[in-house]
C-alpha cells in the first residue's frame, strides 16, 4: 500500500514542513566507497548529486559509469536538527557557507531546486556547467517550452558552436547549472 502525502496550506507536503535544500560539501576523494551521496541515501536522508556518464577504469577494464559531476557538491533535503548530527559525526561532510555571513549555510529555494532535479531527470545525459564556463555569447535567446515534459519552463536557449541539439539552459544561480536537449518543435523565442 502507498501512503498518500497529507498537504499543508502552502500545499507542502506536512512530513516536508521545516525541510530545506542546503548546499553540502562532500570532502572524500573521489574513489571513496562511501560518498556522502550513498551515506546519505543509506540513513534515507534526501539526496541530490548531479552525475555525468564518463569513462572509468577499475580492475583494467574500462567502463562507463554514472559519476559525480562536482565530487564536492551535494545538496540536502532536511532540516539543520537532522542534517547537524551527520555533520558532527562525519569530518568529511560540511556545510558551503555564504560569504560575507557569518557561517551561515547556502541553501537553494524548494521550488528552484525541484525545478532543477525535474529538469535534469527528464533526459539521459544533461549537460552540466559550472557558472564562470557560461558565456553571454552561449545565452543569446530567451524561450519557453510550450508542451512536453517540461513544459512552462522558461530559459535561455543554449548556444554552443558546432552542436545542432536544441538545449534549455536550467539554472541553480551560483552554484550550477545543467543543459537539456530539448525538442524544437516545444520552443517558443521570448525575445
Amino acid at each position: 500500500m502507498m501512503e498518500e502525502k497529507k498537504e499543508t496550506e502552502g500545499g507542502v507536503a506536512a512530513e516536508d514542513a521545516g525541510k530545506q535544500w542546503f548546499a553540502m560539501r562532500d570532502l572524500t576523494r573521489s574513489n571513496a566507497r562511501m560518498p556522502a551521496y550513498r551515506m546519505l541515501e543509506e540513513q534515507q536522508i534526501r539526496c541530490f548529486t548531479p552525475m555525468t556518464r564518463r569513462l572509468i577504469v577499475r580492475k583494467g577494464k574500462r567502463m562507463r559509469a554514472d559519476v559525480p559531476f562536482m565530487h564536492d557538491l551535494v545538496f540536502v533535503f532536511d532540516t539543520r536538527e537532522r542534517i547537524d548530527p551527520v555533520v558532527e559525526k562525519v569530518r568529511t561532510f560540511q556545510y558551503r557557507y555564504l560569504r560575507g555571513t557569518n557561517r551561515e549555510p547556502m541553501t537553494v529555494r524548494t521550488e528552484e531546486m525541484e525545478r532543477f532535479i525535474r529538469a535534469v531527470s527528464s533526459v539521459d545525459s544533461p549537460r552540466y556547467f559550472r557558472p564562470e564556463e557560461i558565456t553571454p555569447a552561449m545565452c543569446r535567446h530567451r524561450i519557453r517550452l510550450v508542451d512536453g515534459p517540461l513544459n512552462g519552463y522558461e530559459g535561455f536557449l543554449l548556444t554552443i558552436r558546432g552542436s545542432k541539439a536544441k538545449r534549455l539552459l536550467v539554472e541553480i544561480p551560483s552554484l550550477l547549472a545543467a543543459a537539456v536537449e530539448v525538442l524544437p518543435e516545444y520552443i517558443e523565442l521570448l525575445d
